[in-house]
């Protein structure tokens, strides 16, 4: 790490809360200090000291095209000499919307908002003025966003009531929110039997990605699917990182199971400022203004997000773009965990298309109990390691890698190399 980058952050923190505007930034959990980025192109970021780091990072997810590809640059460019906010409708809203409908044939109508929480909030707001019931189910370790009905973690077991995450989240509010575990319906049965006509919605990640990368049983999903038909719950998959991520369609077309309420983030803006939720027609209209329920947002579907989305998803229409992907993300982990075995090194690897994760346990991750296994000392000092080799990945355990079509055959050789070195410096 260079000394513009520490500089900078010495000055940051007299400005902003902890230095940064989001909380993993600060690096706190890898004990280590920010990079601060000055510039990204194709799968690479530079930061202010000059230093370049093959990123599998992608914003979290969305620069599923690499950074700064050109499409989305010179669209952004011919919107730029338009303006750049109206608050007000323009056609590019409908040309979005249409082709989110095209890859989702589970949703019939779309709004468009302006971050995944604010999409995760409004869709839970919506199935609950819906169903006119209070209670809702989310999943140990799946996390949607910093909405206060999502701040919650579960007590002793899967039926205790909900507890706040952070100060600010009212204990009554909390209680509203039920906690169950991935991939075990019998919690889900539970919570459901106890709670009869009471749940307005159950929402999950498909495809979890905030407790690292956590691969669905599809009987777990099918079975989701069934109970909320049969209870009459709406089920809301968040797809913010999975959606056009691990298929055009997401998670629903990969699995063939759909949701009632789909959510979707900044992919659907080529990274920039966005998110969606949409679904069936009758739920939908459930919105103001068909509707009494209540969302609204001066900067949804603005143009400059708009235009970035519908080039983005215009070019994720080609299946090429998921076939060059499965094959880099193939290549990559395979090799990953070929080198870990062979270094007797303890790690469970998971991947879902070019969502990966390696965690540092001996244990099969397949929930948060299991994912909280890891040894996050290992990884800080794996982290750490890594980066000095020029490879940028999420400064957390509990965070997806996700690779881009820009990723080269050389970047993915570099990084096995830098990955074999970094175990034998830590393990032999």
């Amino acid at each position: 790490m260079g000394n513009k980058s520490i500089e900078l952050f010495e000055i940051a923190n007299r400005y902003l809360v902890g230095g940064v505007n989001s909380p993993v930034r600060a690096f706190k959990s890898v004990g280590l200090k920010p990079l601060f980025i000055s510039k990204a192109k194709g799968s690479k970021i530079y930061d202010v000291d000059g230093n370049e780091y093959i990123d599998y990072v992608g914003s979290w997810g969305p620069m599923i095209l690499g950074h700064a590809n050109p499409s989305i640059i010179n669209a952004l460019k011919e919107q730029l000499e338009f303006g750049t906010s109206y608050g007000a409708p323009t056609e590019k809203e409908i040309e979005l919307a249409k082709l989110i409908i095209k890859a989702y044939p589970s949703i019939e109508k779309v709004r468009l908002v302006n971050s995944g929480t604010e999409a995760t909030m409004s869709a839970i707001r919506l199935a609950r003025g819906y169903t006119e019931r209070k209670k809702i189910i989310k999943f140990e370790g799946c996390y949607h966003g910093h909405g206060d009905s999502m701040l919650v973690k579960a007590g002793s077991g899967a039926t205790t009531l909900g507890i706040p995450d952070s100060p600010g989240v009212p204990e009554e509010l909390a209680q509203l929110t039920l906690t169950a575990k991935f991939n075990n319906i019998e919690s889900v049965k539970r919570l459901i039997y106890e709670n009869k006509n009471e749940i307005a919605a159950i929402i999950l990640e498909p495809i979890p990605g905030n407790m690292g990368v956590v691969v669905p049983e599809i009987e777990f999903l099918k079975e989701l699917r069934e109970i909320c038909s049969n209870e009459k719950i709406i089920l809301i998959f968040d797809e913010v990182m999975c959606g056009f991520r691990v298929a055009f369609g997401g998670a629903q077309e990969l699995y063939g199971i759909y949701a009632d309420i789909t959510t979707l983030g900044k992919i659907i803006g080529g990274g920039l400022p966005v998110g969606a939720y949409g679904g069936k027609k009758e739920i939908m209209e459930k919105l103001a203004p068909e509707g009494p329920v209540y969302q609204a947002g001066t900067l949804s579907g603005n143009p400059l997000a708009v235009t970035a989305g519908i080039e983005t998803l215009k070019l994720l229409q080609d299946k090429k773009v998921y076939d060059k992907l499965e094959e880099a993300s193939k290549y990559l982990n395979e090799n990953m965990e070929n080198i870990a075995k062979s270094l007797n090194v303890k790690s469970s690897f998971n991947r879902v298309g070019s969502m990966f994760s390696m965690f540092f346990t001996d244990k099969k991750v397949i929930d948060y109990e299991t994912a909280k296994t890891s040894d996050t000392d290992k990884f800080a000092k794996y982290f750490a390691k890594m980066l000095k080799k020029g490879i940028y990945l999420a400064p957390s355990q509990f965070e997806a890698g996700f690779l881009s079509t820009a990723h080269t055959k050389e970047d993915l050789d570099k990084t096995l190399n830098a990955f074999e070195e970094t175990l034998k410096e830590l393990f032999e």
